[in-house]
């Protein structure tokens, strides 16, 4: 094993800055992040989380993901979503937290699990301004448990596809 000169630690600091300034670059083109806690981990079908971001650029193309963060507490392997939106948008989604076997989808972080879910791709808003999301579980249980949080993100798309 060869010893631990400066040109290696001068490396592995290149190495380790080059990696923080690639990750961190690619979050200029998130227009907008928000998650909205489930107090005590239960849905009421009541309560419907809202979000509302501006929109500078019309001609640009966006994508919209929504997440869902439970825990294993949730009963189910899917979910139903409503997303109601200003200027006429609706959508009923549908997705599934986990496989056939019962395993767990999504990135697991510290006993909750995150689940991205792409509601649009290559957007284009109508118009520039404010735009609100309201978001509501279309599931059969009133109080759907093991939800702990519930968030959208609005990312502007480099190249159209």
């Amino acid at each position: 094993m060869k010893p631990f000169t400066m040109n290696n630690l001068r490396l592995a600091i290149g190495l380790l800055i080059g990696g923080i300034c690639l990750l961190t670059s690619c979050r200029h083109d998130i227009v907008y992040s928000e998650f909205v806690a489930i107090p005590s981990g239960e849905w009421d079908e009541n309560q419907l989380p809202e979000f509302a971001f501006n929109i500078a650029d019309r001609e640009a193309a966006y994508d919209i993901l929504l997440y869902v963060r439970h825990t294993e507490r949730y009963p189910y392997q899917n979910m139903w979503l409503f997303v109601r939106g200003n200027r006429q948008y609706m959508d009923t989604v549908e997705f599934y937290l986990a496989d056939d076997r019962g395993r767990w989808l999504g990135d697991k972080h510290h006993g909750f699990i995150e689940m991205p879910v792409l509601l649009e791709e290559n957007y284009h808003f109508p118009d520039t301004g404010r735009y609100y999301f309201a978001v509501q579980h279309g599931m059969r249980d009133s109080l759907l448990r093991g939800v702990t949080d519930v968030g959208i993100e609005v990312i502007r798309v480099k190249n159209e596809r």
